[in-house]
This record gives structure tokens, C-alpha cells and sequence, in this order.
């Protein structure tokens, strides 16, 4: 049976962040809503609560009830988990003088307590919270204290529950990655989740899901629908029917590059050109989201098809990870993005829906890429948004467009590898803006477009800091785009962060 950790998501910022720390301590767990806890799940081995934009005392506050959760499992809670836990409890939960937000300092009050085994007095923990918890309740006892914070961490006596009102897993946080690890010992948890034991229960699961029926797989190119396809010839062998389908939305020569790619996998692989169809649907389309809704049933519709030529298909395959189902999926209501490969399929698709890697981060994929013995090209893969360029033609999507963003990408991409950046760097593109700019060439005017370099640095996605690529190489890569790519007459480079940006313009 496969332990887990449970993650109760209030809507913190950092949620994400929590999750992958316990990943990275090789201990799998999973993000849920608040108020969606898994009661019958035998596997859970410990809680932990999350923190919240909201006051314990807002009307609109997110609120569980930890009765069943308490006492039976090990529960810790962070900042608004903290609160919630102890102001639920009776305690008393407060505007703090001034919004808590930064450094501090950790003074340990309690050095039996488990939670904090070697950490030592002074550990520098990042605090981010306007209220504070000012009285605790009655069983509940002080394990350690900052400058400003008395109640700074907590544990509850006669129970394995514990809070801290510092953010264990942010960067800032010193002991942060020790503390969750120290709770796990707590759960109990074993703590041998590895690539190598996600390869073996994955395949032994789709075995068992999948029987003797047939597969048909959405290949893009990238690594999560690769790393899908090997998990599922690994586990159907010549039951899986692969389609890479040129959309018209792909990058230059990469439907024949990415053929080539698949040759030495072994894959059952058929290419198909529905890029007409694409253009089409998309003639005239500026919303984004239309764009990615459009794109998404075209993938659907084209694969319907190519399923029915295929005898007693039963299942679709998709490279659905946990970014693009978080992003898609807010208790909030706040949708970052909808992505065409999240939420199910469409009412009369006979189809049945089978996503391998969905509770997986990009850099765990990788890592399960590398235990297969997929080679580094395609494992080190730049993400690739699913509708393609068509999100990065800003506005409506033409085959010239396309044509003028394919030759600026592949000079940025092309000179990127060649300047040895490529691997530095988590993603990178080009994106084609719907503005026309003045511009002289020779002795002429022009007016023509512009085009803005993407590029970032990232660890899963979930947050990415823009590249500081060097200045020479920009005016090398400007240069080259300008004279060679008729159309562009203006080049800019893309400084923006995520939050508050995200890593696609739409």
C-alpha cells in the first residue's frame, strides 16, 4: 500500500511548495481540497494543513473539521493551519501589531520535542502572517518563540498535532526541509519513494487498470507524454497505438525532428497532419482561452478518429501532470489557466481517460525519464505548451504568423544551444505580439512586428524567475532575427517573474 501524506490545501500561496519539499524528502503525498479529506484512504499517514489568505475570523475563511483527523493521524499545521488549529481548539487568534513578514529567529523552548530535533536555537525561519496566535488552549504547549512572536510553534499534549506559525518551506526558512522531515519520522513514514518504486507501482497499476485492452497515446514530443508512453509500453507493449499529431502550432521542422526522436523507444508511433483543420477552426479566434479550448477538441477530435480506425480501442493516454491540474483547479474559483489536457473528456467520447504521471511535478517526470533510460535529449526537453504556438501568436492565428514566429524561434533556440544555454535555462520561446511597431532598414520605413523572447528558470513551474541571458547573446540573437525574419522589425526580451507573470502570455 502506498503511504501518503495529505496536504489540506486553505489557499495558500505556498501550498505547491509544501508538497514538493515532502517529495523531495522521498515520502509521496497529495493536495486536496480543505474540505475534501480522504476518509477512507488506508494509506495516509500523516496531515498536514496548509496556510490561507484569510483571517480564522473572516466569514469567508475556509473551514474543515479536524475531529476525525486529530488524534488519529499526525497533523502539522502551518501559519493558518497553526491558527486554525488552535483558535478551533479555544485559543485566541489576533491582528498582530504590524504584518509579520520575513526573517526571524528561532528561540526552541522545548528541546525534547520531536518536531524540532536538530534544530538548532537561533535557526533563521521566514514569517509571513498578519495575525498571531495569543493565547493557546489548554492543552497546547509552547515549543518555540522568535523576538516578536511568542507562540511561534506549538504541540499539543496527548496528541501527535503540532503548528508553526513560520513557512517550513520556503527557501528562507534554514531548517525548513529538516523540520518536514523530522514530521515524517513522526508519521512513521518510510520515506523510499523513489523513481524506481513509482516506475514499479505505476506499471503494476496500469496493469491491472488497463487489462488487455487497447491504448491510443497523445505523443507531443515533450518529456511528460515520452515518459508516458514508456510507462504504458512498459505496461500494454504492442496494446499501445502512439499519434503525433502536427497541429500546424509546432515549432520549425520538429514534426519530422520529433519522428525521428521516437525511433529508438521501441514506440508504435503514427504521425498525422491535421494542421488544415487547425487553422481553420482557429481563423479569426483572439480569446486565449477559446484558443486553448479550440486546440483541446481538435486533439480530441483528431484522436477520436484515428481511435476509430483502430479496432476495440478503450483508452486515451495523456501527459497530464500535477502543474497543469493544480493550475487548472483553484478552491479559490481562480483559474491561473484551463489546460486542454485537464478536466476529463467530452460527453459521447467513447474513450476512456489514462494519465500516468497526473500527480507528478515536471522535475520528478525528468527524474523517472532518466530511471527508464530515456536519452537526454528528449529528457531534457524544454516544456512545450500543448496548443503550441498558437498561444504564442498573440491574437488571431494565421499560417503566415505562424510562419514568421517558427523562423524567429528557431534562430532563438538554434543560438541558445549553440552559446551552451539551453540546458540553464527551464523553458524558453519566442512569442509573436499583436503590435506593429517603426522601424528603418536601408534607406526604407518599415512597419512591422514584434517579437519578445521568453525565458526562464524553474524548478517545477509552479514559480519561475526570467533569465538572466547575457546581454551579447541578446543582441546576438535580436540581430539575427531582424535581418533574417522578414516580418520583424523589433525585438524585446521579457523581465517578468512568476508570480506575478506567467511563463506563457496566454
Amino acid at each position: 500500500m502506498l503511504e501518503k501524506i495529505i496536504i489540506l490545501d486553505f489557499g495558500s500561496q505556498t501550498t505547491q511548495l509544501i508538497g514538493r519539499r515532502v517529495r523531495e524528502l522521498n515520502t509521496y503525498c497529495e493536495i486536496v481540497p480543505f474540505n475534501k479529506f480522504p476518509h477512507d484512504d488506508a494509506g495516509i499517514k500523516g496531515v498536514i494543513l496548509s496556510g490561507s489568505p484569510y483571517s480564522v475570523y473572516d466569514a469567508a475563511a475556509f473551514k474543515a473539521d479536524l475531529t476525525a483527523i486529530r488524534g488519529k493521524y499526525p497533523v502539522l499545521g502551518i501559519c493558518y493551519g497553526a491558527q486554525y488549529m488552535a483558535y478551533t481548539s479555544g485559543g485566541n487568534v489576533e491582528p498582530a501589531d504590524s504584518r509579520e513578514y520575513g526573517r526571524a529567529h528561532l528561540c526552541v523552548v522545548d528541546d525534547s520535542c520531536p518536531l524540532l530535533k536538530h534544530i538548532a536555537a537561533g535557526s533563521q525561519v521566514w514569517m509571513s502572517h498578519g495575525d498571531t496566535v495569543t493565547s493557546l488552549p489548554q492543552s497546547f504547549r509552547v515549543i518555540a518563540s522568535t523576538k516578536s512572536v511568542e507562540i511561534a510553534a506549538y504541540r499539543v499534549e496527548g496528541e501527535h498535532s503540532y503548528g508553526v506559525q513560520f513557512h517550513p518551506e520556503v527557501f528562507h526558512t534554514a531548517d525548513g526541509t529538516r523540520l518536514l522531515g523530522n514530521f515524517l519520522d513522526i508519521c512513521g513514514c518510510k520515506r523510499d519513494w523513489t523513481p524506481a518504486s513509482f516506475i514499479e507501482s505505476t506499471v503494476a497499476e496500469l496493469r491491472r487498470q488497463l487489462k488487455d485492452d487497447k491504448v491510443i497515446l497523445a505523443l507531443s514530443g515533450g518529456v511528460d507524454s515520452s515518459v508516458t508512453a514508456m510507462l504504458l509500453n512498459a505496461a500494454t507493449g504492442k496494446n499501445l497505438t502512439c499519434i503525433f499529431v502536427n497541429h500546424g502550432l509546432l515549432r520549425k521542422n520538429e514534426f519530422e525532428d520529433v519522428m525521428k526522436d521516437y525511433e529508438h523507444l521501441g514506440l508504435n508511433v503514427k504521425g498525422v497532419d491535421a494542421s488544415a483543420k487547425f487553422y481553420d477552426a482557429l481563423k479569426g479566434v483572439t480569446d486565449p482561452e477559446r484558443k486553448r479550448k479550440i486546440i483541446g477538441k481538435g486533439f480530441i477530435d483528431v484522436f477520436n478518429e484515428e481511435a476509430l480506425k483502430l479496432k476495440d480501442t478503450q483508452w486515451l493516454g495523456q501527459g497530464t501532470i500535477y502543474p497543469d491540474v493544480i493550475e487548472s483547479l483553484s478552491i479559490t474559483g481562480a483559474v491561473i489557466k484551463s489546460h486542454h489536457n485537464v478536466g476529463g473528456l467530452p460527453e459521447g467520447m467513447r474513450l476512456r481517460l489514462v494519465e500516468p504521471l497526473r500527480m507528478l511535478f515536471k522535475d520528478e517526470v525528468r527524474r523517472v525519464g532518466k530511471e527508464l533510460g530515456m536519452t537526454p535529449g528528449l529528457i531534457n526537453r524544454h516544456p512545450f505548451p500543448g496548443p503550441g504556438l498558437g498561444i504564442r501568436v498573440l491574437g488571431d492565428v494565421t499560417p503566415e504568423k505562424v510562419r514568421v514566429l517558427q523562423e524567429a524561434d528557431h534562430i532563438y533556440m538554434s543560438l541558445m544551444r549553440e552559446w551552451g544555454l539551453y540546458d540553464s535555462v527551464w523553458q524558453a520561446g519566442a512569442i509573436l505580439l499583436p503590435v506593429r511597431s517603426v522601424g528603418v532598414m536601408g534607406d526604407d520605413r518599415t512597419y512591422e512586428n514584434a517579437v519578445a523572447l521568453r525565458a526562464v528558470t524553474s524548478a517545477d513551474a509552479m514559480t519561475a524567475d526570467w533569465a538572466q541571458l547575457p546581454f551579447d547573446f541578446l543582441a546576438k540573437v535580436s540581430n539575427e532575427i531582424i535581418n533574417k525574419v522578414k516580418g520583424v522589425n523589433r525585438v524585446v526580451y521579457d523581465i517578468s517573474s512568476k508570480p506575478p507573470s506567467t511563463i506563457e502570455w496566454e
